[in-house]
This record gives structure tokens, sequence and C-alpha cells, in this order.
């Protein structure tokens, strides 16, 4: 066996592993409403397209998750009401930190950084475009 077959090998464990270690992170975010879901979901599709069908299937045809993981994976699409959830999680977790003993750098830090996923997720488109 090739040095450049092993790599493949150990990348795609990696990133089934990375998968399904999101994946668990998204099934806990259902749980705890602070914790975000749909973008475990997103980054787990991320790494099982690249190394297990199977797995990317079986997240696509997901029951309650598969519409909205296929709009994202065809059209980058972002529902209305996933922005909604991202800004008001985002908003509760910010208040939290606010009130902890947090250093300062730290809050303007974490502001800034979700100001910027707001902005992307913002100019998302919220609907598949139509065929015409």
């Amino acid at each position: 066996m090739n040095i450049k077959a092993v790599f493949i090998c150990y990348k795609n464990l990696w990133l089934k592993a990375l998968g399904l270690l999101l994946v668990a992170l998204g099934i806990i975010g259902i749980v705890l409403p602070v914790m975000p879901t749909t973008i475990f979901f997103i980054l787990a599709l991320t790494c099982f397209t690249r190394s297990s069908p199977a797995l990317e299937h079986w997240l696509l045809n997901h029951p309650r998750y598969g519409v909205t993981l296929q709009q994202w994976q065809a059209h980058k699409v972002v529902p209305v009401k996933a922005k909604c959830y991202a800004a008001i999680g985002m908003l509760i977790g910010f208040v939290f930190l606010l009130y902890s003993s947090t250093p300062v750098w730290v809050i303007y830090l974490v502001g800034v950084i979700e100001i910027a996923v707001m902005i992307y997720l913002i100019l998302r488109p919220s609907h598949p475009p139509s065929a015409k």
C-alpha cells in the first residue's frame, strides 16, 4: 500500500469520526435550547460528503432535518425559522456571557463573531430558487 492510499484511508476515518461527533453535538442541541442543532448537522454533512456516502444519504434523508440539509447542499438556503432560532440562541448565549466573569476582550471577540455570523445568515437565501 502506498503513502497516498494510507493517507486517504486515515482521512476518511477522521472525517467519519468528526462527522459522528458533530451529529452527537447536533443531537445535544436538540435538547439544549441555547445550543444550535442545524449547523452541526450541516458540518457533519460536509464531513460525510467527503468520507461516507451511506452516512451522507442517512443525513440527507432524515425525516426532520433532511429537507433543510438538502436545500443547504443544493442552494445554500437557510430557512427564516432557522435564522430566527440562530439569532435568539446567539442572543441568549451572549446575555449569559455578559453576566459571567468572562474577560471583556472575550466578550468583544464573541460579539464581533456573532455579528459576522448573523450577517452571513441574513445574506443567505431563505428559499430555494423557483424553477422557471
